[in-house]
């Protein structure tokens, strides 16, 4: 495995009012087996002692000798909104490979290490792997996602399997361009549209390597404005028309529940 682009994995993450997350999160990455990678936490104008925890956080693994890779804060004194944030970010990094992880998830301490191996060996510019939900506090539930081996721009169109702080890119073979957020609602989802555009496919290991935390208070306001904005990624972003865009929400509907029962 090359090791001429260091360091050869960059991570992003955005981060608004994440105290209560923030240290968690910074051990998660801060604990990987793999070793060469850069992190690039994006502070969205935080009004809460955000930017503390991640130093206290940063001091105490550092003094346990695992903060291996290179650490960088951006302050933004703007709230900006999480696809400007995850662009700055973007725009900052200098790794082979390319990944996300948001401030309240959780990663197993193999997660990289073995993303970039699989991303290797399939030769894949775009993966994703399977992850856990877990509760507020980041304890698993049990409840395992499975992702295909394979999922092409149509078919990812109704199954929204990707999720973000799974998601690894290699920019040898993007650009930075291919990558770099639309300033929308599930900005996300968008973008892995964009590139399945590009590539044939993007790639999925099946195995839960990550942690996606779940607040019940939360969760039925989120299934509405879930729904309306992927309706609104078909008929803005993506400019399709009524008929396919009800089937593609029909399988969308279909795959988001059997992803939570």
């Amino acid at each position: 495995m090359s090791k001429t682009t260091k360091p050869l994995v960059s991570i992003v993450t955005p981060v608004h009012n994440g105290e209560n997350f923030i240290a968690a999160t910074v051990r998660t990455v801060c604990n990987q087996t793999f070793r060469d990678w850069e992190w690039i936490i994006v502070d969205d104008n935080s009004d809460d002692q955000t930017l503390a925890r991640i130093e206290e956080a940063r001091k105490k693994v550092v003094s346990k000798g695992l903060a291996v890779g290179d650490i960088r804060v951006m302050h933004l004194t703007k709230n900006s909104g999480a696809a400007k944030v995850r662009n700055a970010g973007i725009a900052e990094s200098r790794g082979r490979y390319l990944c996300f992880i948001d401030a309240d998830d959780l990663w197993k301490t193999n997660k990289l290490e073995k993303q970039v191996r699989f991303m290797a060996e399939t030769g894949a510019a775009f993966s994703f792997t399977g992850y856990e939900f877990a509760d507020a506090s980041g304890r698993p539930n049990g409840k395992v996602v499975s992702v295909p081996s394979t999922i092409s721009y149509k078919q990812a169109l109704r199954n929204t399997t990707i999720w973000t702080s799974t998601v690894m890119f290699d920019m040898r073979k993007l650009e930075k361009e291919d990558v770099t957020m639309p300033e929308i609602a599930s900005e996300d989802t968008a973008t892995w549209w964009k590139v399945l555009k590009k590539v044939k496919y993007a790639y999925g290991l099946n195995e839960a390597l990550s942690y996606y935390r779940r607040s019940g208070k939360t969760l039925s306001s989120n299934k509405l404005v879930a729904i309306r904005r992927i309706w609104n990624l078909y008929r803005k972003q993506e400019k399709l028309n009524l008929l396919y865009s009800s089937v593609n929400f029909m399988g969308y509907a279909f795959n988001a529940v059997r992803r939570r029962v």
